[in-house]
């Protein structure tokens, strides 16, 4: 494989403004690193080659004139098949949605990269509609975890995470609901964050904004590295008149931020599902690193079904509707899955006000927490990749409630690979920071990447 595959977004963009290689040479060496993974993957669901090769003629003409280029000038990227690119289709894994037209415009959030001089590469493979903790679907079917064909990559953002893990992206575009930038980038051993609720404008995303559990999601950024992050939600952040729930709030600095002065609470175990032997010693040891104080925020046990219940108090009515509306009739196991998970959630007035209450319980308890904190350092799951087919499990399903908390509450919380499973598979932790302090997450991440490694390059045979 090509050395500069494995560089950073920034490192590669500095070699082009260095003049030691064009945009050119970097979107073809992606290009065919890409051909030659993804038919061991099923990542990339669409090629926008010719895009991307006259996006890397402008970048050179660019230079070429002198310009002053950005961090990410002429550097590829790829996004997930549910964030719209303009002349590409977006189909979000369903199969009402796998023959609509192409998008006549960017998303709100691929526009800024491509307007910071980055170029849209790969779209990305997801699960049916995005409801799965794995990604498969019954228009492209699975996506391999890099690091063991036999486990998946997780979801929403699977074909994501699989993509920047191989190489064959440096960063890109994940959307997460309960988990969907994080637990992907888990599984496969890169970084990525979900930002605060409010923080980025999700215009141009499949399915839109919208309903009762606007409150939950939101587009983040992933990549193979922290700084990468960093760079992107420079560019990112900000409203955009049109997703009017975005707030116009400050975007601090990581590089700002003193980490030896923060405070940082730290747990192994969420009191829903245990973790792993060797992911609660990880925390440990990252814990000591760190100087952080071991401290359960109080009521994170209820993380779980406050997902649950803001996600299904119709028991998935209005979920089964939409995918009627769309015309998908036909759906995968693993959405029938989720909303037979949402079933026993079903409620009528009485109970969703009663559900908004646990709501604003939840989020004041963590308030209270955040007054004795900066951060928490926790799992990211209660395991590493699971096989194919398992995530829907309850005991596995579960595992996945460390990445909800943060939803529930609007934190945001990022992810780096900090070591490895016994049966070498990544292990990523999560550190989250009080809203609107992506800088503090992002800070404590560039920490930890500095301190265990970060991502790790495949094995000689990818």
């Amino acid at each position: 494989m090509n050395d500069i595959l494995t560089l950073s977004g920034l490192a590669q963009a500095r070699l082009i403004r260095e003049g030691r290689l064009s945009s050119t040479e970097l979107v073809d060496t992606h290009l065919e690193r890409i051909a030659e993974v993804n038919p061991r993957l099923n990542a990339v669901v669409e090629l926008l080659a010719e895009q991307a090769r006259q996006g890397a003629r402008e970048a050179d003409q660019r230079y070429a004139r002198g310009q002053s280029l950005g961090p990410l000038d002429g550097v590829p990227f790829s996004i997930k098949d549910s964030i719209e690119v303009a002349g590409a289709s977006c189909s979000a894994g369903t199969l009402g949605l796998r023959h609509t037209p192409p998008s006549q415009r960017d998303a709100t959030l691929v526009a800024r990269l491509r307007a910071a001089g980055a170029i849209p590469t790969a779209r990305t493979n997801l699960p049916d509609l995005l409801f799965a903790f794995e990604t498969d679907n019954l228009i492209y079917g699975r996506t391999n975890n890099p690091y063991d064909e036999s486990r998946t990559s997780g979801g929403s953002s699977g074909g994501e995470a699989a993509l920047i893990a191989a190489c064959g992206s440096p960063f890109g575009l994940g959307s997460d609901a309960a988990g969907s930038v994080r637990l992907p980038a888990h599984f496969c051993g890169i970084a990525s964050l979900k930002p605060t609720s409010g923080r980025l404008p999700r215009t141009g995303h499949v399915p839109p904004a919208g309903g009762w559990i606007e409150t939950l999601w939101q587009i983040g950024p992933m990549a193979r590295r922290v700084e990468d992050l960093c760079a992107m939600m420079d560019i990112l952040a900000g409203p955009d008149g049109e997703d009017h729930t975005v707030v116009p709030m400050p975007h601090g600095d990581p590089r700002a931020i003193d980490v030896a002065s923060l405070r940082i609470a730290w747990f192994a175990d969420n009191g829903i599902a245990p973790p792993t032997p060797a992911t609660a010693a990880l925390v440990k040891s990252a814990a000591r690193a760190l100087g952080a104080k071991e401290c359960r925020p109080s009521r994170i046990e209820e993380s779980y079904d406050l997902e649950m219940m803001l996600i299904g108090p119709d028991g998935g009515d209005g979920l089964r509707a939409y995918l009627e509306q769309i015309g998908s009739r036909r759906t995968h196991p693993l959405l029938d899955g989720w909303l037979n998970k949402l079933e026993p959630y079903r409620t009528n007035i009485e109970g969703f006000a009663k559900y908004w209450e646990s709501l604003y319980a939840f989020r004041a308890a963590f308030a209270a927490f955040s007054r004795d904190y900066d951060a928490v350092l926790s799992p990211v799951c209660a395991t590493p990749a699971v096989p194919h087919g398992t995530s829907i499990e309850d005991a596995t399903f579960r595992g996945f409630s460390y990445t909800m908390t943060y939803n529930v509450t609007g934190w945001p919380a990022a992810v780096v690979r900090c070591g490895t499973s016994p049966e070498g598979l990544p292990i990523n932790l999560q550190i989250a920071a009080h809203p609107w302090r992506e800088d503090i997450a992002l800070a404590v991440a560039l920490r930890l990447e500095e301190l265990f490694g970060g991502w790790k390059i495949l094995d000689a045979s990818y």
